[in-house]
C-alpha cells in the first residue's frame, strides 16, 4: 500500500476537511428519459441547500433551490442546448448558500445520447471558483474538446467510477477518487481560467 494513500479514519477526516476547503463541491447525474437528477451530498447541498437529499431523485425547481434566480433562465437556456448537441459542456453560474451568501460555480459534464440522437444522461462535478472569480463574464461550452484533452477525458472517467462506487466501497477507495476527482478539478479550473481570461 502507498504510504502516502488515506487508510485511516484521521486520514479520511483530513481528506474530507481538504474536499471542504477545495474547489470540487459535488457531482450530479442527470437521467434524460426520466428527467431527474441524482446529487451526492456536496451536490445537493449546495444547489438545494438540504444535504440529505443526496442519493435521491429529484426534479422541477426544486433540484436547483438555490441557483441564482438572475441566473436560472440563463443556466437552463444553456443546459438545454448543451444536452441536444451532446459533448462536454462548462457552465459558471451563481447559487445562494443558505446563509444568502452567493458562490460561483463551474459545472462541468458530458452528455450521452442513443443511436437515435436522443440525450439519456448527462453527469459531471461542480466546482466552487467564487476565489478565482475576477467579475468576467460567464462562458459555456457546448462542443466536445480536441481528442487529445487528457484533462477532460480522465475527468469523465473519474465521474464514471465516483458514480460506480456504492456504500460497500472501502473508504480508502472511496477517498482516493475523490482526491482524484479534487485534483482534476482543479487543473481544469486551472486550464479553463487560462483560456477565458
Amino acid at each position: 500500500m502507498d504510504a502516502t494513500a488515506p487508510h485511516g479514519s484521521a486520514d479520511l477526516d483530513r481528506l474530507r476537511a481538504v474536499l471542504d476547503t477545495a474547489c470540487v463541491v459535488g457531482t450530479w447525474g442527470w437521467d434524460h428519459v426520466r428527467a431527474v437528477v441524482v446529487y451526492d451530498e456536496g451536490a445537493a447541498q449546495i444547489l438545494t441547500g438540504n444535504p440529505d437529499l443526496a442519493g435521491r431523485e429529484l426534479s422541477g425547481l426544486g433540484a436547483l433551490a438555490l441557483v441564482h434566480p438572475a441566473d436560472m433562465t440563463w443556466l437552463m437556456e444553456h443546459m438545454l442546448r448543451a444536452v441536444r448537441l451532446g459533448g462536454v459542456v462548462l457552465a459558471e453560474y451563481r447559487v445562494f448558500e443558505t446563509d444568502g451568501t452567493v458562490r460561483w460555480l463551474l459545472s462541468r459534464g458530458r452528455t450521452y445520447h442513443d443511436d437515435a440522437g436522443r440525450p439519456l444522461r448527462s453527469h459531471g462535478i461542480l466546482i466552487d471558483i467564487t476565489e478565482m472569480r475576477d467579475g468576467g463574464e460567464r462562458y459555456v461550452l457546448g462542443t466536445p474538446p480536441p481528442a487529445e484533452d487528457a484533462l477532460a477525458r480522465a475527468a469523465d472517467l473519474a465521474i464514471s467510477l465516483k458514480q460506480a462506487l456504492n456504500a460497500d466501497t472501502p473508504p480508502e477507495v472511496t477517498a482516493a477518487v475523490d482526491l482524484l476527482l479534487l485534483n482534476l478539478g482543479r487543473a481544469i479550473a486551472r486550464t479553463a481560467d487560462r483560456r477565458w481570461h
